[in-house]
């Protein structure tokens, strides 16, 4: 089948026209992914991975797309996505096994979601009354400056800055930690 219908094929959804651009790529895609991968298993599962993106975004096909290079750049960025989530997973592990060594915490420990939990209301405590009172309000109960202001019968500008107290506390206590410290951030804080 030519180039044209093969696309217009996809976009109509065929499933039949998927078979066969399959039987057609998937031999010369693993290949070309293999020789980057160096590992079957991981090389099959980008070929997978390809082909599903390609049916999932099969409507934004054009017309005049031309399926081979269409299929060699989908894998070429697979791979590529590959790489970074395998050295994101690095240093992670990496960061993990630095972070266990300094802190004397296992690598359960630090993964688990109680032990962060339980490490920001130990920080929530050590703020002062007020501090603790406007966090609250602020990052818990999602009220906005201008409300806390009214309902503490404070101003907006000692929110704020009660705020960035607090949320300076919390980088200088926690936030060096790393890939942990943006967790907590992200989880807790933000």
């Amino acid at each position: 089948m030519e180039n044209q219908k093969l696309c217009e094929g996809l976009r109509k959804g065929d499933k039949s026209v998927l078979d066969e651009v399959y039987a057609l790529y998937h031999e010369k895609i693993f290949a070309f992914a293999l020789s980057y991968l160096k590992n079957q298993d991981d090389a099959y599962d980008i070929v997978q991975e390809v082909f599903i993106n390609i049916w999932n975004h099969r409507a934004g096909l054009k017309k005049d797309a031309r399926i081979e290079p269409l299929i060699y750049t989908a894998t070429k960025n697979a791979v590529i996505s590959f790489f970074r989530k395998k050295s994101t997973e690095k240093k992670y592990l990496e960061y993990l096994g630095n972070a266990t060594v300094s802190n004397n915490l296992g690598a359960e420990e630090l993964t688990d979601f109680g032990f962060l939990e339980e490490e920001y209301k130990t920080l929530i405590d050590q703020l002062p009354v007020k501090r603790k009172e406007v966090f609250i309000l602020s990052r818990q109960k999602g009220l906005t400056n201008k409300e806390i202001a009214q309902q503490l019968g404070i101003s907006e500008k000692t929110v704020e800055n009660q705020l960035t107290k607090a949320l300076a506390f919390f980088k200088d206590k926690f936030g060096s930690g790393g890939f942990l410290g943006l967790l907590f951030f992200h989880l807790f804080v933000s």
